[in-house]
């Protein structure tokens, strides 16, 4: 019952803050607030015994995210700029797209359920065979670093991949500046 309050009260503030940032103009506001509403989400996973989910969230989504946009924030004006034309066009794709989201919750299996598909397959071989399989006591590791290695491996590559795009987006922009300053310098000088 009290974690149910407490996933209540999370959600309540997720909903809260999502609905500020909607419409906030301040730019780094948001950005701030986006940083709460991704330590929000990682306190869920906590509670949702989701650990590894969480410290991921807490340091991807509040961490590097926020500040890679407030990196972005610095070569962009602080207040957003009104945008012209009709605002229900985004409200009714999110309306459509959460209402499928909820459609498509109805064939999940409930939530705890021991005979879900999922605890029938590959989790009961995990559970009792990665010990010795594995030689690593801890099944989630094991889980991640061998029986899903490719696949956590390709989920690094594109993270890094993504990270350096960033990072070039942002550096290109400050060597565009100092070759257009050294220009100025050298056409002065003639």
């Amino acid at each position: 019952m009290m974690l149910t309050i407490i996933d209540l009260t999370l959600l309540f503030f997720l909903v809260v803050i999502a609905i500020a940032v909607v419409r906030i103009k301040d730019l780094f506001a948001a950005t701030m607030l986006l940083g709460i509403y991704s330590l929000l989400s990682a306190s869920i996973f906590v509670t949702l015994d989701a650990v590894d989910v969480a410290f991921t969230e807490a340091s991807v989504g509040a961490g590097i995210s926020t500040i890679l946009a407030l990196s972005t924030l610095s070569l962009t004006a602080r207040i957003e700029k009104g945008h012209p034309g009709p605002t229900w066009i985004p409200i009714l794709v999110c309306a459509v797209t959460g209402l499928t989201l909820i459609y498509a919750t109805f064939d999940m299996p409930w939530f705890g359920d021991p005979d879900a598909p999922i605890h029938q397959h590959v989790a009961p071989h995990y559970l009792e065979a990665s010990a010795e399989e594995i030689d690593i006591p801890n099944v989630v590791t094991s889980v991640l670093a061998s029986y899903r290695g490719f696949d956590t491996f390709g989920e690094t590559v594109v993270v890094f991949t993504a990270l350096v795009a960033v990072l070039l987006l942002l550096g290109g922009r400050k060597g565009e500046d100092n070759e257009s300053n050294q220009n100025k310098d050298e056409g002065g000088a003639s």
